[in-house]
Formats: structure tokens, sequence, C-alpha cells
């Protein structure tokens, strides 16, 4: 049975000296969980596990007057008992057994399984096991694989992990959903086989400051923005303006993706301006249309708290007369590919905002870069090799980092985190009834407190919040300037080509399926 097959070479790698160890391996490594294991493993004598390490003691037996008994340190070839007291080699000993422990006739729970619990299958550790190749779908998710949730096959097989960053198809991502940017990238490159090559995309790095190219790739994330007015207004009757910065997260509606987070800026984002006379307000926000689209959970409740909150915020905010093109907030109503066909190749800003070490990879960031859209986002998942691919001044970043997310968790639990006073002060702006009757407790309770369930800002939404607003103010002023924002944008496009999916599948093929590919006459 491969179960028993994966015990004995547990036991083999790891011996039995230490049973701790060997049972902390077990219970890590095992496909059956909880379930009775082999009689040659239960023959192991489990009272080892609850012995202290059985140091004999030495007891003065008697000490005649004329054998110096000397303190301090011990002369080459002397003894030096744990007392610090040297004792002459003339002198007597008795070796005594540590005394026996009232617990001998205890049950030891050593390999024992538990009757209330269920029999499993651990599906991913069967994987493991069986499998000739272990990936991860990112760089910094590999890297996660292999010291965090598998580490103990990892020791046993490192050859075995390796890592394949996710892509998605330039086919469908920028030839058939953008046709304007398709053919203004052929023009510049000379050539439409960067649809099947997207190492050409590339080429445009040359082009970057050109103002021809420049003024064309406008026109085109213009006309682009002009079919989403269109698609906004029919699906939800704001009426949004084509030269605000279209600013988009669209992707499942998770804690973890941090849809609040975003949400919560703009409601700050929101409050300052209400604060301020008009003319200030022109003077200090770039106008901007901030898009959500996803689905949530049919039975994840914060998830579909979330939504109702955006759409609260967006009813509030665009009946303001005092903001009017300043600041839209829109929730598109059921997402799907084809509406992230016509969202994408609109966007300018892209938020990809995770926790940092939750999200495996991400597609959608592939998406937007490879259409000039600009991110926004922690060092998660695919971002952070999409931020080494077009250059760290072309990706706007924030947050904590994947190896502080556990200090972090723990501080928290400890009551030593102290909030930004602008958290404190949105949140009780939320609280202040702006947004409609609708009881937010539950939402922003899940913000606050150090421990229990749905409480203690798990997703660390706080941590970030003064990080994620002042990078928000970096966003504002690279927007202002066009030229460089343009720039960015056709870096971006041209550091997507790591991210076709071709790349992702001749990985695949090479490393891990084996197979080469077919030419066709």
């Amino acid at each position: 049975m491969i179960d028993d097959e994966l015990i004995n070479l547990i036991i083999l790698e790891n011996g039995t000296e230490d049973l701790v160890l060997l049972e902390k391996k077990l219970k890590d490594m095992r496909i059956l969980d909880n379930v009775e294991y082999p009689e040659s493993v239960q023959k192991l004598d489990p009272k080892e596990l609850q012995k202290k390490p059985s140091r004999l003691k030495r007891t003065l037996k008697e000490t005649p007057k004329d054998i110096p008994i000397k303190p301090k340190q011990a002369p080459l070839g002397k003894a030096l008992e744990p007392s610090g007291v040297l004792l002459d080699e003339k002198a007597e000993f008795e070796e005594v057994e540590p005394e026996e422990e009232d617990s001998e006739d205890e049950e030891s729970s050593f390999l024992k399984s538990d009757p209330k619990l269920p029999k499993m299958v651990r599906m991913a550790n069967l994987c493991v096991y069986g499998g000739h190749g272990v990936n991860g779908v990112a760089e910094i998710h590999s890297e996660i694989v292999k010291q965090d949730v598998f580490n103990s096959f990892y020791k046993l097989w490192p050859e075995k992990f390796q890592n394949k960053t996710n892509g998605v198809t330039p086919r469908r991502w920028i030839k058939f959903c953008n046709p304007e940017l398709s053919s203004i990238l052929t023009k510049w490159i000379g050539t439409d086989d960067w649809v099947l090559n997207t190492e050409k995309l590339e080429e445009l790095r040359k082009f970057a400051d050109n103002e021809d190219l420049h003024l064309e790739w406008r026109a085109a994330k213009k006309s682009n923005k002009m079919k989403v007015v269109s698609l906004i207004r029919q699906r939800t009757g704001y009426i949004v303006s084509p030269d605000s910065m279209f600013d988009i997260q669209v992707k499942r509606i998770h804690e973890y993706k941090r849809q609040l987070l975003n949400i919560l800026g703009i409601v700050y984002r929101y409050k300052k301006m209400k604060e301020m006379t008009a003319e200030d307000r022109i003077s200090s926000f770039v106008p901007r249309v901030c898009i959500f689209g996803g689905k949530a959970f049919a039975t994840y409740v914060q998830a579909k708290r979330i939504v109702k909150f955006i759409t609260d915020v967006a009813a509030t905010i665009n009946h303001d007369p005092d903001i009017g093109d300043l600041l839209k907030v829109v929730f598109v109503p059921d997402y799907n590919v084809s509406v992230a066909e016509m969202l994408i190749p609109a966007s300018e800003l892209s938020q990809h905002i995770s926790t940092a070490g939750m999200e495996a990879s991400g597609t959608s960031n592939m998406k937007f870069s490879m259409n000039g859209c600009i991110l926004i986002g922690t060092l998660d998942g695919a971002n952070v090799e999409i931020r080494e691919e077009v250059g760290e001044d072309n990706f706007f970043l924030f947050g904590a980092r994947a190896h502080e997310i556990v200090d972090l968790r723990k501080e928290r639990a400890e009551g030593k985190f102290v909030p930004d006073p602008r958290f404190e002060e949105v949140k009780k702006f939320i609280r202040s009834g702006v947004f409609g009757p609708c009881d937010y407790d539950e939402l922003m309770g899940s913000l606050e407190g150090n421990k229990g369930f749905g409480r203690a800002d798990y997703f660390l939404v706080g941590k970030d919040f003064p990080s994620y607003l002042e990078c928000q103010q970096k966003v504002d002023e690279a927007y202002q300037d066009q030229k460089r924002w343009t720039k960015m944008s056709i870096l971006n496009t041209a550091g997507s080509y790591k991210f076709s999916s071709d790349r992702t599948i001749h990985e695949y093929a090479k490393d891990i399926w084996d197979i080469k590919p077919l030419d066709l006459p």
C-alpha cells in the first residue's frame, strides 16, 4: 500500500531514536489521516515519547577529609559536575536512576488515531509522493511551497520541486479583445509575429519615448474607454467621464484579495474631498472612475457585505453634486470574461492588492499589464515577476512583505498593533451613517480586536492602509504627467512578454511532461 511505503520511507530517513521528531514527520507527511498505523510502527515503544532526557545523577557516597573538593574551573583531564564542583578521582560515587513518574500507567497518545475525528485521505501528500514533479505557479508561490507547505517533502526530494509561472494567451487578451492596440503593436514592431512569439513585444522598449507612438497609444486607450463608458451606462445607469483615470479591480470577491482596502481608500479620498473647497479639490485630486467587478460565493457572507458596502458607497458618491466627475464608483454586475474583454483594454490603473503571501499567482495582473495598464499592488503572486520585467519604476508597490506576515499577526494577537489615525478616521466616518442606514458593524468589526473568529484584521487591511494611501498619492502625481504615464504604459506592454501561456506550456512540456513539439507539415 502506498501509505505504508511512505511510512517506511519516513522511518528509514529519520530513524527511531528521536520519536518526537518521527511522530511530527509522520503526522506532517502521511497520506492517510487518523488511520491506525501498521503493526510494525505501533511496536515502537510509546513510553520513549514521555521520557525526559535520562541523565544519571551522581551522588557523593563518601568523601574522606583528605580528599579535597575544589571549586571553579576543572583542569585538563578532570570532570566538572553540573554543580560546578570538581570531584577528585579517588572519591566514591553511586549511580541513581531518575524517579519514576506517576503517569506511567497513563496510555500514550503516540501515533494513536482519534475515533471522534473522521478518517481522511490527504490528497496533496498523495500527489507529492506519487508525482515526479511538484511546482508552484509563481516564483514566490514555489518558494512558499518548498519552505512552508511541503518543506518535509522538499528536504526528502528537492529535485521534484520547481516553478512554472502562469501565463495568459495574447491571442485573446491582446489580439482579440484589443484590436486598436494590436494594430499599433504590429505597426511599431514591424510584424504581427508577436502574437505567437511574445518576446517581440520587448522591441517596444526602444520606442518608449517616441511622441508619435504616445499619441497613437493614448488614442487607442481613449477609444477603449469610450466603450466602457457605454457599458457602465447600460449596466448601471451611471454616467462617467472618459477623461478620468480608469482605476479597475476585477476578480473574485474575497477578503484576502482586499476589495475592502480599495473601497476604504476611496472613502478616505471622498472624505478629504468633502473637507476641501471646490478649487482645492480640483487642484489636489486626479479625476477617477473606480470600477469593481467579481462574484462572491453564495454562502460567503463577508464577501456579500463587501459588495453591499461598495454599492452603497457608489450610490452616495455618484449622486453628490459637490464631487461631480472628480470621483465615481461603479460595481459592474454579472462580471464575466466578456465584460473583462471590455474593461481590461480600457484600464489605466489596476489593483492587485492581496495580503502578501496569499495569492498563488493571479493571471488578471498579466492581462492588464499586456494591455498597457499600470499596476498597484503588493509583492504577492506574479506581481513580483511582473514588477521585475516591466521595471520597478513602472509598478506602484506598497504593503507588508510575505515574510513579515506571521510576525505582524502575532503582534496583533499580543495587542501591540497601533492603527494609523487615518484608518480610525475612515471607520468612524463610515459608522456616521453617511452611506445610508445599513449596519456596517460586522464589516468594520472584522478590522478590530486582537483575536477571535472574524476579528483581528487577519488580512492586515489596517496595517497596509497608510502605505496604500501614500502609494495612491504617487499614482495621482504620475498620472498628472501624461508623457511619463504613457511611457510607463508602453513599458508594461513591452515587459509582459514573459507572461504568455505559450512560455508556460513549453516549460511544462520540457520539464514535467517530457514531451516534444510536433512539427505540422
